[in-house]
C-alpha cells in the first residue's frame, strides 16, 4: 500500500511528472498542433479501437446502430438541463470524436469503446473482454476493505452511459446513487440502460441522473457520504479539479468518503511508451500532461480532506481513497 503522506511538493511533483514523458511528450505535441496530423492520429486511435473490440467479439459498430435506433431524444428530454452551460474545456474534442462528448456517436460507442480500451490491462489468460469487468471490480474490492460502514447516498460523478453507477448499485444494494455527468446523450443512454437493463431500480428510485458539472452541482451541503469518481480525472484540466475537489468536499457529510480510480502516473506502462502509442493516447486526451504533472494528494489536503490513501489496483490504474476533515 502506498500512502501519500510522504508525497513531494506540488512543484516537485510538477517537475517530476513533466519529466517522466518529457522530450516525447513535447514532440507529440508538436505533432498534434499539426492538424492534418492530429486528424491521423485521432482517427488511427479510434480505428484500433474498434478492431480491438470486433476481435474479441464486442460488435461495436453494431450495437452503436443498433442504440441509435432507439428513441434516444425522448430519454435525453428526462435527463437534460437545457439551462446548463459547458465549461470551454468540455468543448475540445475527446477520443477521436470531434463533438466530444455531446453527441449520439460518443454515446452510443462508449460502453464498446471501455471493453476495447480495458482488455489488455492484465496479461494472463483470463479473456480480454472481462478486462473493463475486472478493472472496475479490482478498484471496488479496495474501497471496500477500505471504507468499512456502507454508505447510504452516493454520487457518482462523471458517470457517463452508467456502467459505474451500476457498478456501485453492485457493490452497495442498499444505498442511494446519484449518476451525475456533464453530457446528456450520455445520461440518455444510462436512462435508456435503466429502464431496460434494470427496471427494478426505475421503480425503486435507487438510482436517479443528474445532469450538471461537478464543479457545481447544484446539490446541498453535507448530502451524502461517499462520493466516487471512475476516469474522469485523467480528462480535466488542473483547475477543473481543484474546483470539483472542493465541491466535493462541500457536498460530503463530516467523515464521508471521496474516492476516485483513475490512470497511476507511477506506472512504468506510462513511463516506458512507445512516442507513436503516447502520440495516439495524447490525441484523445487533451489534458493528460495536465493531470500528470498534479499532485493530487496535495490538492485534496487543500480542498479539505485528510492525507489521502494511494493503492495500484492494476498494472496501471491506482485507487485514491480521502477523508473529508
Amino acid at each position: 500500500m502506498t500512502v501519500a503522506n510522504s508525497a513531494p511538493s506540488s512543484q516537485t511533483q510538477q517537475t517530476k511528472g513533466q519529466t517522466k514523458i518529457g522530450l516525447a511528450s513535447r514532440l507529440v505535441n508538436g505533432i498534434l498542433a499539426i492538424a492534418p496530423l492530429f486528424n491521423i492520429a485521432k482517427q488511427r486511435a479510434r480505428k484500433m479501437m474498434i478492431e480491438r473490440a470486433e476481435s474479441m467479439g464486442v460488435n461495436w459498430l453494431q450495437i452503436a446502430a443498433d442504440l441509435q435506433k432507439q428513441n434516444l431524444d425522448a430519454e435525453l428530454a428526462q435527463v437534460q438541463n437545457p439551462n446548463l452551460t459547458y465549461p470551454e474545456y468540455y468543448l475540445k474534442p475527446f477520443h477521436a470524436y470531434e463533438e466530444g462528448n455531446l453527441g449520439w456517436l460518443p454515446a452510443t460507442e462508449v460502453e464498446s469503446a471501455a471493453y476495447a480500451v480495458h482488455s489488455r490491462i492484465w496479461n494472463d489468460d483470463e479473456p480480454p473482454v472481462q478486462g473493463d469487468s475486472r478493472l472496475r471490480q479490482s478498484y471496488i474490492d479496495i474501497v471496500k476493505s477500505k471504507i468499512t460502514n456502507p454508505p447510504q447516498d452516493i454520487l457518482d460523478i462523471g458517470c457517463s452511459v452508467g456502467m459505474s453507477t451500476f457498478a456501485l448499485h453492485n457493490a452497495y444494494p442498499e444505498a442511494k446513487i446519484t449518476g451525475l455527468d456533464l453530457s446528456p446523450h450520455f445520461l440518455a443512454i444510462a436512462n435508456y440502460n435503466t429502464r431496460t437493463k434494470h427496471p427494478e431500480l426505475l421503480a425503486s428510485q435507487q438510482v436517479n441522473w443528474l445532469h450538471a458539472t461537478a464543479e457545481s452541482t447544484g446539490l446541498p451541503d453535507s448530502s451524502f457520504d461517499f462520493v466516487s469518481c471512475f476516469l474522469i480525472f485523467h480528462e480535466l484540466p488542473q483547475e477543473a479539479t481543484r474546483q470539483i475537489l472542493r465541491e466535493m468536499r462541500r457536498i460530503l457529510r463530516p467523515n464521508g468518503y471521496f474516492t476516485l480510480m483513475d490512470m497511476n502516473p507511477a506506472s512504468d506502462i506510462y513511463k516506458k511508451m512507445p512516442p507513436y502509442i503516447l502520440t495516439l493516447l495524447k490525441s484523445t486526451e487533451p489534458y493528460l500532461d495536465q493531470y500528470f504533472s498534479l499532485d493530487l494528494a496535495a490538492e485534496l489536503v487543500a480542498a479539505g480532506f485528510e492525507t489521502p490513501t494511494i493503492i495500484p489496483n492494476t498494472p496501471r490504474h491506482r485507487t485514491v481513497i480521502a477523508k473529508a476533515v
